[in-house]
């Protein structure tokens, strides 16, 4: 080979060289590009795994695993599901209970005797040997009647004032030509309040079954006249509330004047509080006025906005925390740190049950430890499994905990106030009281749909504070909201 083919060769293998390695850079230019998009691709399906895990746990929260209200879940009920575990004891009442069925109060105002079914057509018939009565069987029925009183005011020539002509004078609650009565006027208001029909349907039910000729403004006017009477009381009820050892707050949120207002509650075991605010939290809280002067033991559901109140002690509801790990066990199947939650806040309730039972005032030395030692043990477990995340590139503020590690974060800071109620008799293991006092505000929208006025909402919140707080003192609802309507609504704290 000569010496210009070598040349012209290796002037070949160098083109060729070239165009591999430029080949080579262009591979490894579009690997480069790949593996970019690989990672971008990778992390768009962690972020949509993430999203459909949240969405699908969102499809899957209710009211048994979770804070939502039993009224949130529409049609679609979910199975009953007890927090508690079995106690072991037979169903209904227990040995020694003292019954509270119907009894016949006073002597029946009719009696009808029943012969024996031989006896009719029969020649002998009064004639046999009567035995007297075989059996007693009373029949419980109302009569329902409209009572017309009429008012005369009759006049005299009055010999003491040389004849002048003097008038009697009407009682003060005939104002009109045809007022209504006391009664009517109470029933209308318990309709509407005890009773949480609307305004329309109660002057239905009253002109169906009364005949009576009520229109909607008077039943208006009725609510707001018993709401403007219970000022002073409900007021009463407040300072109560206030000065009590221990309250349970909540608050719930309906429509008013198209517009989602909140009703706060604030009650005990003797008296019920509530107030209605355009807002939910601390603003909402202080314009209700009794968590600013409240110094005692405060049960709540562990929202943040109870936690800017520094001069209370908190107590959190362990019923509301046992729905949450519910929804963690069920959504979540590999938070087995959950389940191991839930039993021991069921067994510390249970052995802190049976000594107050027994008459004890606190627990063992040797259970607070053993509690203490278990709830540190399963937050741990919950950390390890969830792990905080690394912060993304480009992302601003604190990364996400998500919403199970959010729950173990809460369990760790608040652990004195959830386990208070190992630590201080006093406190409940729950919340249902504020529960059961506020409930009556979701029953209240269910029936009538909404509130048209803000005045509306607050004079209901006036009614079922008086009314919730004469039930807890064992008084009849009916004579409580006609004692409220004359205007001796004091007598419930008699």
């Amino acid at each position: 080979m000569t010496l210009e083919q070598l040349q012209k060769e290796n002037s070949e293998l160098k083109q060729i060289l070239k165009s591999m390695s430029a080949s080579m850079e262009n591979q490894s230019q579009t690997n480069l590009q790949l593996n970019q998009t690989i990672q971008q691709l990778n992390q768009t399906i962690q972020q949509l795994t993430e999203t459909v895990a949240e969405l699908k746990e969102k499809l899957n929260k209710n009211s048994n695993n979770s804070s939502k209200t039993p009224s949130s879940d529409g049609l679609k009920k979910p199975s009953p599901k007890s927090l508690r575990k079995p106690s072991g004891k037979k169903q209904g009442a227990q040995e020694g209970h003292t019954g509270k069925g119907f009894s016949i109060t006073g002597s029946p105002d009719e009696t009808i005797d029943h012969i024996p079914y031989k006896c009719n057509g029969c020649a002998n018939a009064g004639k046999c040997i009567s035995c007297g009565v075989a059996e007693k069987r009373y029949e419980v029925d109302i009569v329902v009647n409209t009572k017309v009183i009429q008012h005369r005011s009759l006049s005299f020539e009055c010999m003491k004032e040389n004849g002048k002509i003097i008038n009697g004078t009407f009682p003060a609650n005939i104002t009109s030509t045809m007022p209504y009565g006391d009664n009517l006027e109470a029933l209308a208001v318990s309709l509407n309040t005890v009773g949480m029909v609307g305004v329309n349907r109660t002057h239905d039910i009253l002109s169906a079954v009364f005949g009576v000729p009520i229109s909607t403004g008077t039943i208006h006017s009725m609510i707001m006249s018993c709401a403007n009477k219970l000022t002073n009381i409900v007021e009463n009820i407040r300072q109560a509330v206030v000065s009590s050892r221990r309250n349970h707050f909540d608050e719930t949120g309906t429509r008013v004047d198209k517009q989602t207002m909140w009703f706060h509650d604030a009650s005990n075991e003797g008296y019920t509080y509530l107030a209605v605010s355009e807002k939910r939290g601390k603003e909402g809280m202080d314009e209700t006025g009794v968590l600013p002067f409240f110094t005692g033991i405060a049960v709540h559901d562990c929202w943040k906005a109870y936690w800017k109140y520094e001069g209370i002690m908190h107590a959190i509801c362990c019923a509301y925390l046992l729905r949450e790990l519910n929804g963690v066990m069920e959504n979540h199947s590999e938070q087995s740190w959950a389940e191991k939650m839930k039993n021991l806040l069921l067994r510390m309730k249970k052995i802190r049950d049976k000594a107050v039972s027994a008459g004890k005032e606190e627990l063992s030395y040797y259970y607070l430890h053993s509690f203490d030692k278990e709830y540190d043990a399963i937050l741990e477990a919950g950390r390890v499994l969830n792990p905080a995340k690394e912060k993304q590139p480009g992302k601003r503020g604190r990364q996400g905990k998500g919403k199970v590690g959010a729950l173990v974060e809460r369990l760790s800071e608040y652990k004195a106030s959830v386990c208070l109620f190992t630590r201080d008799f006093y406190v409940p293991f729950d919340n249902n009281q504020a529960e059961r006092d506020i409930r009556m505000v979701k029953v209240k929208t269910k029936v009538s749909g909404c509130f048209r006025t803000m005045e509306g909402a607050k004079a209901f919140a006036k009614i079922m504070s008086y009314i919730g707080t004469a039930n807890k003192h064992g008084h009849n609802l009916f004579i409580a909201v006609k004692k409220a309507v004359i205007n001796q609504s004091e007598f419930i704290f008699g």
